[in-house]
């Protein structure tokens, strides 16, 4: 059903010359148009290397192994590689929490802790790039500013873009703001953040995240699962929370006694972890401050787990029917 004559010949055609794209390239190094050739990915000279060898005692005998590294942002995905043996030796259970525990100090590359582990710890002082936590697997990212730093944390950008996309467990713990998309498709992992840029848990699908600061545009956009809390200063007018909500999905619905414990438990651990100021100032006035927290619930998650909940329900009834009778 094709006329090409008639698109040959066709007058937008005339005069153009596709020879660029019909040539075969010259390549030095290999004559053939497909991948034969080894590349060299830098993989040889990766921070990581250096790690494994530290970690040895705790990859070969599970011992605990406490080491310091300084990091600049030409060290990309730290933590990867060494992720790799630990689930290369101990599979999907991992390691005992912080078993390995590492502490950075500088400005990190891309990826920073991306995939790691449970068992994994690492802590850096200082700053990252984007995709902090990328992955995240089961291990525990800490991350705050540098001890000798003047700035106010929560006031201050500390990391880049979608942190903790696709994390699936494990946890994250950031004393400052961070950029856009924080969160996205988070899984499973619970992470804790001063401030963030726009789409923040977009597609989300489980886990938790606290904000302890405003939120940018378009939060929650796509989410259908996990629950996210946002402190809601009603005092800082640029917030505005309920405003930056995609609320095609979602619901701002009130916590419940459950919500709040837990709420208080985690911001308790934030700041026993990074020597938050914004989460001691939360803290110290918390009868106060958990009125102003916001709780962001996907409907079809809320429905879930009325159905969960309804389930228990009828099962306690039914053993209490049984008890009852044998009884």
């Amino acid at each position: 059903m094709l006329n090409a004559k008639h698109a040959i010949d066709h007058w937008k055609a005339r005069g153009l010359d596709i020879s660029p794209i019909l040539a075969v390239p010259q390549n030095p190094y290999n004559q053939t148009p497909y991948h034969s050739i080894q590349q060299d990915h830098g993989l040889s000279g990766a921070l990581d290397n250096e790690l494994i060898v530290d970690c040895k005692n705790a990859l070969e005998n599970s011992q605990p192994v406490t080491i310091e590294y300084s990091i600049n942002n030409t060290n990309r995905a730290v933590g990867t590689m060494l992720g790799y043996q630990v689930t290369k030796r101990f599979g999907e259970v991992g390691l005992p929490y912080a078993t390995i525990s590492i502490r950075f100090t500088g400005s990190a590359g891309q990826s920073f802790g991306a995939f790691i582990p449970k068992g994994i710890e690492l802590r850096l002082e200082g700053d990252s790039n984007d995709y902090l936590g990328k992955g995240l697997s089961g291990g525990r990212i800490i991350l705050h500013p540098d001890n000798r730093a003047k700035f106010v944390a929560h006031e201050n950008v500390i990391a880049g873009n979608v942190i903790g996309y696709g994390a699936t467990s494990g946890e994250i713990f950031i004393a400052g703001i961070v950029g856009e998309r924080f969160c996205v498709r988070n899984s499973g992992a619970t992470a804790v953040v001063e401030g963030l840029g726009d789409h923040g848990c977009e597609y989300m699908t489980g886990g938790r995240v606290v904000v302890l600061g405003a939120t940018g545009r378009n939060f929650a956009a796509g989410m259908s699962g996990g629950i996210a809390y946002v402190y809601d200063d009603v005092d800082d007018t640029s917030t505005n929370f309920e405003s930056r909500v995609n609320t095609e999905l979602v619901d701002l619905v009130a916590l419940d006694e459950s919500d709040l414990v837990w709420l208080e438990q985690i911001i308790r651990r934030h700041h026993e972890l990074t020597n938050s100021v914004r989460a001691g100032d939360v803290l110290a006035n918390w009868q106060v401050a958990k009125t102003m927290m916001r709780k962001v619930l996907p409907r079809d998650y809320a429905r879930v787990i009325g159905e969960i909940e309804k389930a228990k329900l009828e099962k306690a009834k039914l053993v209490k029917v049984k008890v009852t009778a044998n009884g």
